[in-house]
């Protein structure tokens, strides 16, 4: 667990000092917005069983800095959590790398891939035994490494004062370590949210 928290704080750190090191007067972005999004998550397969997304909903909150200054390569940083009654609640820790071309001005599309780390927790009380008696364990969970690959739309109309960026994106995220009999868990999740860019942030 320590190992793969310090490797996501490597590829943060790495990446928010590329972003920092760019020009400060970018043309149509400006770093640390304030994001804002609504999650839908499922266990299943990529464009398999959509409508199961919806069962399940949680809120993050992030921010983001440029690659190059502008709006087409950025680094996000994100923390949710979701609630999922049947399999159990998460909290998620993650940074995407995210190309953003657009389609046409608003409008953008999104390609993104990154690392992360989920806490899951029991979706009810465990158990374990110990000295022959059967001692509550809790809703206690555990830690996996995660990594996250998404597709996206948004719009980004650039302004000098206070603007937002409203965006959906689908995204499936493969867990390692979820039980020993399956190595490699995926689970798919829908997100709306904006992106705030204050103008009284660092730009």
């Amino acid at each position: 667990m320590k190992k793969q928290i310090f490797l996501i704080f490597l590829v943060s750190l790495f990446a928010f000092k590329t972003g920092m090191a760019q020009d400060t007067s970018p043309k149509d972005y400006r770093n640390f917005p304030v994001t804002i999004t609504l999650q839908f998550q499922s266990f299943s397969l990529p464009f398999k069983n959509l409508g199961s997304n919806f069962k399940n909903m949680g809120i993050g909150i992030g921010t983001e800095v440029s690659h190059n200054g502008d709006h087409d390569w950025i680094q996000e940083f994100s923390l949710f959590w979701i609630r999922n009654k049947a399999m159990g609640n998460g909290i998620y820790l993650m940074t995407q790398t995210a190309w953003r071309p657009y389609l046409g001005n608003p409008v953008f599309g999104e390609l993104k891939a990154g690392i992360g780390y989920k806490v899951a927790f029991r979706p009810s009380d465990s158990w374990i035994q110990k000295d022959g008696e059967w001692n509550s364990a809790g809703k206690k969970g555990k830690g996996m490494l995660a990594i996250p690959i998404g597709i996206g739309l948004g719009v980004h109309n650039y302004s000098d004062d206070v603007y937002t960026s409203p965006f959906i994106n689908y995204q499936a995220v493969f867990l390692k370590g979820y039980n020993q009999d399956i190595p490699i868990v995926p689970e798919t999740i829908f997100q709306f949210g904006t992106r705030t860019h204050f103008n009284s942030l660092v730009k």
